[in-house]
């Protein structure tokens, strides 16, 4: 079979910052729904910034085939949706004065400990986010968004590293055409 201009694209199923942001969307309608006035405009905010996370990595996913660029734009909105959220959850500990794990504390190494799981999801953590009280809740989803948040950087800088090495759509087509008007090689 002859390799074509466009390159495999999709997959986004297979990317761990998806896997992990579904779990930080799943986990965020979840508190939400427990523990955030059902009339107030931050729930709502709250779960649109968990959705776009997840969904700007998977649309970011399917235009890579052909556009390299948006590829890039559309994982940069979703980490900048991310961090939305994130400073969310940080708002509800800071004004219910609530403490913030810090990144090193027993319960965020335990939190990070079960991120490491092979089939990591939602169910992963069910029992955690169903049985504690808001903060610890909040704290735990602070610890997977920064997770998520990881996973984009290294693949926005991956995806950079590849567009340098390999160029966007126009120049594969250039490269295609070139090579198609020179004949099979002997």
């Amino acid at each position: 079979m002859k390799e074509g201009f466009i390159p495999a694209h999709g997959g986004y199923d297979q990317l761990k910052c998806f896997r992990k942001s579904r779990i930080v969307f799943d986990a965020s309608v979840f508190f939400c729904d427990r523990f955030i006035n059902r009339r107030s405009r931050t729930r709502d905010q709250m779960v649109q910034a968990a959705r776009s996370g997840k969904q700007n990595i998977l649309e970011g996913s399917q235009a890579s085939g052909t556009s390299k660029e948006t590829e890039i734009k559309l994982m940069n909105v979703a980490r900048a949706s991310l961090e939305e959220l994130l400073e969310d959850y940080r708002d509800f500990l800071r004004t219910g004065n609530h403490p913030l794990w810090d990144k090193n504390s027993r319960e965020a190494l335990f939190v990070r400990n079960l991120g490491r799981r092979e089939n990591e999801s939602y169910e992963t953590y069910r029992t955690y986010f169903e049985t504690r009280e808001p903060a610890v809740v909040a704290n735990i989803i602070i610890c997977l968004i920064h997770q998520t948040n990881c996973l984009l950087d290294h693949l926005i800088r991956r995806l950079e590293l590849d567009f340098l090495k390999e160029g966007g759509l126009r120049e594969r087509m250039t490269r295609a055409r070139i090579k198609a008007r020179r004949g099979p090689t002997p």
